[in-house]
């Protein structure tokens, strides 16, 4: 999305950043990624195409021709039998050096959403609603009613024949605080995909937290030739689902304290008169959300004076636990004072102090809810399970009993609904849910997958990312999401660089705001196959789910080909179906066209997913499955668990939540709890410090040590580096 502005900005920028460079270059113009037609070149060579294939419909599949399209010096095989010229808009040059991605972003031209949707998607108008001129809100509904349509569309899922596309996770190794480029490497391959190979594919993706888009990561929008666009909106507010996440969750924790504070202070008969007013005929009437409390108390009456005076106190009195309250509110900044404060100071409240603590938004059990739900009347249940905390006897309170629940589906209603976006390519991604994988689930939602698939069609390829390394976000991928969601995926990507296995290798700490040491940027094969017992480990635990990995080699300048050759001949040593090398931050969709191949490869000879399995049994008991987990994935010799978490443990298991899977909470630093135990650490005893309860959202969250649920700020944040130009509207400095 160029406007006059923002191109009079980018010359100016790139004259005055990129003077020596260019210099070199032979003073050429600076060109930051041209598509190869405009728009009008591209609608008319889409109905070109529909018109070929309505005239081959009789013709049979076998013979398919194939054209050969030469970009930038690379052979790319394109299929002619598409609807669609999903190619339209690649990128045909790119600048060297890579400028910034803000710089990038700012001056792609992105096409009107609409277009994805209805070109590149298949939809129709009821389907989706606008959101600006580049974002759409799709309707959950999608999920369970797109690909069963019938008669021929207007995009690529034309019928009820056309199926399920293939199913693609991207994880990575263990990271550096620096990021591997997992998000860059999701869009870099959708795009040559669908762009380059011109094969259907979407990129769902998971909505940046803005805590760490001012702190140290940066956003996750991807980076370079391989980026959403509009990058500065989806990193910063997009379409405000993290922002209702929010009030949701503190909506729950004031009633929860609101309700402690008037049960203190009044008598059964006056919460009574209270929750139950009178009309002016002298009547009371139940409120909707009230019914499931009373049938949670086993009353079915329906007339609010037919209950005794034992039935009226039991109504009104939850008798919540103030020493034992769970719920916490929630603020999406890194704010490492919040991780414990007290509440109730005021005099106003009546010395009803206690203490507590605030979670990043992203942290939320309604964030999770959000991941893992799968329709609208799904999340309303799951909203209405979450426990706030134990009574004085011990029953769990839920979200229910509060009356809370429909407030907060009215805050939500919208957020349910996954946000359309496109890559620099107009390749489609859908931005839906946004949990950390080292604290909560670690990937983007069941519904934005679901509906992917059903876009796509058969042979068409989603591409999930999972948080974080593959002992984190991939090991929650299957043992949560793919075991609610029914789905199998087809192939794994692990993401790894150069930078990382060093790091594992025995290379000096990277910090972010650091230079690098002087190690990670001259070649030094011996400490890469060092390194290379991490990306191992990664490969087999990945495997060991019955997942086919491809590993991405993403490339960094300063690598060498020794370097890179050491990791592809280890990984294929490892049981990897193949290992590339890939330039997509460079060069875009171009630069992951191999990777692209490796991965169609995979999935069709995996396209039954027939050796799939989860890592344990959900029907274990809590602690065999943390043992199961903290062993076989991470390595550990053995677990200890805290008094604290043998508390809860027992709690959780007398109230009849013991068949919950888990969700670890656990640095992304390491295998193990100590961030500093690089590579592939084994036979130490892994802590667990306490045990939390999502009762909506379906899973247990064991804290590995002391984990903190909301980050700090660094010395120097990234926010030294945001601002705005004031002269033309444009945001600076986001990466």
């Amino acid at each position: 999305r160029v406007r006059r502005g923002a191109r009079r900005y980018m010359r100016a920028a790139l004259a005055t950043t990129a003077r020596s460079q260019l210099a070199r270059a032979g003073s050429r113009r600076a060109t930051i990624g041209r598509p190869s037609r405009d728009r009008g070149a591209t609608v008319a060579r889409a109905n070109d195409a529909r018109r070929a294939t309505r005239a081959r419909s009789s013709s049979s599949a076998s013979d398919a021709a194939t054209t050969t399209t030469t970009t930038v010096g690379m052979t790319i095989e394109r299929a002619s039998e598409a609807r669609y010229d999903f190619g339209a808009r690649r990128l045909e040059e790119t600048t060297t050096p890579t400028p910034s991605d803000i710089e990038i972003a700012s001056a792609a031209k992105a096409l009107p959403i609409r277009e994805i949707a209805e070109k590149m998607c298949g939809l129709t108008e009821d389907d989706y609603e606008m959101y600006g001129r580049y974002k759409a809100k799709l309707s959950e509904k999608l999920s369970s009613t797109l690909g069963g349509r019938e008669g021929e569309g207007d995009g690529p899922t034309c019928d009820a024949t056309a199926g399920h596309g293939y199913y693609v996770v991207t994880a990575g190794i263990t990271p550096t605080p620096l990021g591997e480029g997992k998000s860059t490497t999701t869009i870099g391959l959708v795009q040559a995909m669908q762009a380059h190979t011109n094969a259907r594919a979407v990129a769902c993706i998971r909505q940046p937290s803005m805590g760490p888009t001012f702190g140290i990561k940066g956003g996750a929008a991807g980076g370079g030739y391989s980026q959403v666009i509009p990058m500065e909106e989806m990193n910063l507010h997009l379409t405000g689902d993290i922002h209702a996440i929010g009030v949701a969750n503190n909506l729950l924790a004031a009633a929860v304290d609101a309700r402690v504070f008037h049960e203190s202070t009044q008598s059964d008969e006056a919460l009574w008169k209270r929750l139950m007013p009178q009309a002016k005929d002298g009547s009371r009437k139940f409120s909707a959300i009230m019914f499931k409390r009373l049938k949670k108390l086993g009353i079915d009456k329906t007339n609010p004076d037919d209950l005794t005076e034992e039935e009226r106190n039991k109504f009104v009195r939850l008798d919540i636990d103030p020493e034992r309250i769970t719920w916490r509110r929630v603020v999406d900044m890194n704010d490492r004072f919040l991780r414990e404060i007290t509440v109730g100071e005021s005099p106003t409240e009546k010395g009803k102090t206690r203490k507590t603590g605030f979670d990043i938004t992203v942290a939320s059990e309604i964030m999770a809810v959000l991941a893992m739900t799968t329709s609208l009347a799904d999340m309303e249940n799951r909203l209405g399970n979450m426990v706030v905390g134990p009574a004085r006897d011990g029953t769990p309170v839920t979200c229910d009993d509060l009356g809370v629940t429909g407030a907060l589906m009215a805050l939500m209603r919208d957020a349910i609904k996954p946000t359309l976006m496109q890559t620099l390519e107009a390749t489609p991604v859908l931005v839906h849910a946004g949990p950390f994988a080292n604290i909560a689930s670690g990937n983007s939602s069941i519904i934005a997958d679901q509906i992917g698939l059903s876009m796509v069609g058969k042979g068409g390829f989603v591409v999930t990312e999972a948080g974080f390394g593959a002992d984190i976000g991939l090991e929650k991928f299957v043992n949560l999401k793919c075991r609610k969601s029914g789905l199998k995926p087809n192939c794994a990507v692990i993401v790894a660089t150069v930078r990382a296995l060093k790091c594992h290798g025995g290379g000096p700490p990277v910090t972010a705001g650091k230079p690098l040491d002087h190690s990670y940027t001259t070649e030094n094969v011996d400490m890469v196959r060092e390194g290379m017992c991490n990306l191992v480990r990664h490969i087999e635990n990945t495997k060991s789910f019955g997942i086919p990995v491809v590993v991405a080699i993403n490339a960094f300048p300063t690598d060498t080909e020794a370097e890179h050759a050491v990791i592809r001949e280890i990984s294929l040593a490892a049981g990897a179906e193949d290992a590339v090398l890939c330039t997509h931050h460079a060069h875009g969709g171009k630069g992951a066209v191999a990777l692209a191949n490796a991965v169609k490869a995979a999935c069709e000879a995996n396209e039954d997913c027939k050796d799939f399995k989860f890592g344990y049994e959900s029907s274990l008991d809590i602690k065999s499955k943390i043992e199961t987990v903290a062993k076989n994935i991470y390595k550990a010799g053995g677990v200890e668990f805290s008094e604290r978490a043998e508390e809860k443990i027992k709690l959780f298991t007398e109230q009849g939540f013991g068949d919950l899977p888990i969700c670890m909470a656990k640095t992304q630093y390491s295998f193990s709890h100590d961030q500093s135990l690089k590579g592939a650490p084994s036979g130490f005893t892994l802590p667990i410090g306490d045990v939390r309860l999502s009762a909506g959202a379906g899973f247990l969250v064991p804290l590995v040590g002391a984990f903190p649920t909301i980050p700090g700020l660094p010395t120097r944040p990234a926010y030294y580096e945001i601002s705005v130009d004031t002269e033309n509207d444009q945001i600076l400095g986001l990466s």
